[in-house]
């Protein structure tokens, strides 16, 4: 693999602290926003809407159409040539299947929580998952702040991102308990046990990364209005997700760790002294 860092040593772990404050603050900005909106905004595959057939002489092109639409505020409709002749188009995802839809994601996240577990700990699975979750928030919050639709495509984004994320992790995980598998220098803290592990795929990490953030902004900024908000989601996501494996779940994973073992040493102290 290309090595862009040559024995990288980076404190990410020790600014874990001002890394939560940055995340508590990006997530409650995008919940007051969707809170002040009253949610999310759903296209038309969510709420239904209704459909209108147009014969031209000339057809013209869908750019054209929708630069037109654009001057009454109609912009973001979609705009397709079919020849389907009634007068309205319902919803492609109804309430129960939205429901569904949660239930799936909720089941998801357990069985992720699950395996990582097994493989790994406890400790990581549950810090995974809320760097999941806390990806999904700022996505949505983005999608808020900047008045985009939540679509099918856009769920499918979310989707995208909680692997991407998830697997970015893993490699995190696998790394440090290969590290651990091996002679620890005495006196190496779990957090700098951590760190290592962070910095020694920091290559991978971030030639991963880029590889899917220029995909997305490619998308984004010439795939056209049909895949923009899409991309979006992508380009917000690929770079939460990045920034969730260390100062969310391996992070997490440290303070964690700390809590429990300074509990232990207190507890030994108190039996010796008795």
């Amino acid at each position: 693999m290309i090595e862009l860092f040559k024995n990288p040593n980076y404190d990410f772990i020790g600014k874990r602290k001002w890394a939560y404050y940055f995340s508590i603050t990006i997530t409650l900005i995008g919940l007051i926003s969707l809170v002040a909106k009253g949610g999310l905004r759903y296209d038309i595959d969510f709420t239904g809407g209704t459909l209108i057939q147009v014969r031209f002489e000339q057809a013209p092109s869908v750019a054209q159409i929708r630069s037109s639409l654009s001057t009454i505020h109609l912009g973001e409709s979609v705009i397709q040539r079919f020849g389907d002749e009634r007068e309205y188009i319902g919803p492609q995802v109804g309430r129960d299947l939205q429901l569904q839809a949660v239930y799936l994601v909720f089941v998801g996240l357990v069985w992720i929580m699950i395996y990582i577990a097994l493989r790994f700990d406890l400790k990581g699975g549950v810090a995974a998952v809320i760097a999941v979750i806390h990806d999904v928030l700022v996505c949505l919050g983005a999608l808020s702040l900047t008045n985009r639709e939540f679509s099918l495509p856009v769920l499918a984004a979310l989707l995208t991102i909680i692997g991407y994320s998830v697997n970015d992790t893993i490699v995190a995980y696998d790394r440090l308990r290969e590290n651990r598998g091996k002679m620890i220098p005495k006196g190496r803290t779990f957090a700098e046990q951590m760190n290592d592990a962070v910095n020694q795929t920091l290559s991978r990490t971030v030639l991963t990364s880029l590889t899917t953030f220029f995909s997305a902004a490619v998308l984004l900024f010439f795939g056209g209005k049909t895949l923009e908000d899409f991309a979006f989601v992508l380009f917000v996501g690929v770079i939460t997700g990045t920034y969730s494996t260390t100062y969310i779940a391996a992070a997490l994973v440290v303070d964690w760790t700390d809590y429990v073992e300074g509990r232990l040493r207190r507890g030994k102290k108190a039996v010796v002294k008795a």
